[in-house]
């Protein structure tokens, strides 16, 4: 069994959120073994994180800032958190150097010629994710789902979790109409019943859960989900700036096994009234998620084995036209640099 891993706060209320990292100064190098003895700034441009998470906090408390200076890097907080499908499409572009997302968006990602590579895993959200219901739907399984809606976001963790519960459940794909919509856009749309479940993560499903009128029929474990929440960077901006990158994962590693120690801490930063505030009963549901989560660690050999199963699954589903080769994509951070 593979090691227990942290979903990135970010992917849960922006710890899903997008980081970018792009080097700027007079001389072109940044200690990256130039040769030069000026050292430039890196700066690390960051969209907001939001009220939550290791980001939200490394924000408020300095602590992010002070672990890049170490490596001659600061950060420049910039724009807002979003869905990894763009961010890569920004990475491809030279516009973003470090994204946040899952495995499931970053196969369908990898097939349109990235130029980016993951660094970071975090295990799959065994209580986080899953098929959600309103409760009195009448649903009680997956089976229940048969003739049904279900709200997903395709190509990513939404199609993929109701693909994954349906072929374990021996249910064709056919015979569940998928409703392709953007998460942001789904809560009005599952809460006025215009569908009948919506598959998804914990984003999304602390909101619904918390307000005591929804449940998951189905959770990862239960699905038998691999989605990992994954870190990927640049791939010119990795070659450029190892020791920054590396610099991150030690941050994001550490900071994210407190965060599994102490969730309430890494809630509400900023404020606790608002919308983005996270109070009552939905608070108590995203430390508990947090708890059972894993951290943000290295990708080791388990981790990449259950990456080509979701590529595999995904050209069998044929979310994909093939299976994509992931393993080239992949970077080693605790390798030498």
């Amino acid at each position: 069994m593979p090691r227990t891993r942290r979903r990135a706060a970010a992917a849960l209320l922006a710890a899903t959120a997008l980081l970018a990292l792009t080097a700027c100064g007079t001389s072109g190098g940044s200690g990256s073994g130039n040769g030069s003895t000026a050292r430039s700034t890196v700066e690390v441009r960051i969209p907001d994180p939001g009220n939550s998470g290791v980001l939200a906090l490394g924000k408020k408390d300095g602590s992010l800032d002070r672990a890049l200076a170490a490596v001659g890097a600061k950060v420049r907080w910039t724009g807002s958190a979003g869905p990894f499908a763009p961010a890569a499409q920004a990475m491809n572009a030279g516009q973003l150097d470090i994204a946040t997302g899952s495995i499931t968006s970053g196969i369908t990602s990898l097939a349109q010629r990235p130029g980016f590579k993951f660094f970071t895993a975090v295990a799959p959200d065994a209580a986080g994710e899953g098929i959600l219901v309103r409760n009195g739907s009448g649903i009680t399984s997956v089976k229940d789902l048969v003739g049904k809606r279900v709200a997903v976001n395709q190509g990513g963790t939404g199609e993929y979790l109701l693909l994954k519960a349906l072929a374990r459940a021996k249910i064709p794909a056919d015979r569940v109409e998928r409703v392709y919509l953007r998460p942001d856009q789904t809560a009005a749309v599952f809460n006025a019943g215009q569908v009948d479940a919506w598959a998804v993560w914990a984003t999304y499903a602390v909101a619904e859960i918390g307000s005591g009128k929804a449940h998951f029929v189905a959770d990862g474990a239960a699905i038998g989900s691999d989605n990992y929440s994954l870190n990927a960077v640049r791939t010119g901006f990795a070659e450029r700036h190892p020791e920054i990158v590396k610099a991150l994962y030690r941050y994001l590693h550490e900071a994210s096994a407190e965060e599994k120690r102490n969730p309430a801490a890494y809630l509400n930063v900023f404020t606790d009234v608002g919308p983005t505030a996270v109070t009552g009963k939905a608070k108590e549901v995203q430390t508990g998620f947090t708890r059972q989560g894993g951290t943000v660690d290295p990708i080791g050999p388990e981790d990449i084995e259950r990456f080509r199963a979701v590529a595999a699954f995904y050209a069998e589903q044929k979310v994909t036209k093939g299976r994509i080769d992931v393993t080239p994509h992949l970077l080693d951070i605790e390798k030498p640099a």
